[in-house]
C-alpha cells in the first residue's frame, strides 16, 4: 500500500486536530494508492479509542466508487499498532486494512486484523 505524501499530511493534521481524542476515518485506495482521506467523526471521543462516524451521504458516494475502503484512526503517543480494543471492535471491517498513525512519533501503518489475528501490510 502506498500513502502519498498529500494524503499522509491530510492523516496527520486531522490526528492533530482532534487531540487529545484520536481521530478517525476512512482512507481511499485505488489499485493500492491512496487517492483520498474523508474524515469522520469520532462519536465516542478517547485518547484510548474510537467510534467511527461517517456523514450518510459521504458513505454512499464512496460505496459508489470502485476504491478499497481502510479504516484510519490515530494514536495519541502508544505505538502504531492495533490494541486489543481495536482488534475486539473490528467487527465488519475484519480483513480491510487498517491504518494507524501515532501523533507523538509521526508513524503511519497499515494492518489487517481478522480472526483474532494481525498481519502488518507493507507501505
Amino acid at each position: 500500500m502506498v500513502v502519498p505524501a498529500g494524503v499522509r499530511q491530510a492523516l496527520a493534521e486531522h490526528a492533530r486536530a482532534e487531540l487529545p481524542n484520536e481521530a478517525c476515518g476512512l482512507v481511499l485506495f485505488e489499485d493500492g494508492v491512496a487517492v483520498e482521506y474523508v474524515p469522520g467523526r469520532n462519536a465516542s471521543p478517547s485518547p484510548y479509542h474510537f467510534e467511527l462516524e461517517i456523514d450518510p451521504l459521504s458513505w454512499a458516494d464512496i460505496n459508489d466508487r470502485d476504491v478499497t475502503q481502510a479504516v484510519f484512526h490515530s494514536h495519541v503517543s502508544s505505538p502504531p499498532r492495533p490494541s486489543r480494543t481495536d482488534v475486539r471492535n473490528i467487527g465488519l471491517w475484519a480483513g480491510q486494512p487498517y491504518l494507524i498513525y501515532t501523533v507523538r512519533t509521526d508513524e503511519l501503518t497499515a494492518w489487517r486484523i481478522a480472526g483474532g489475528t494481525i498481519e502488518p501490510i507493507p507501505t
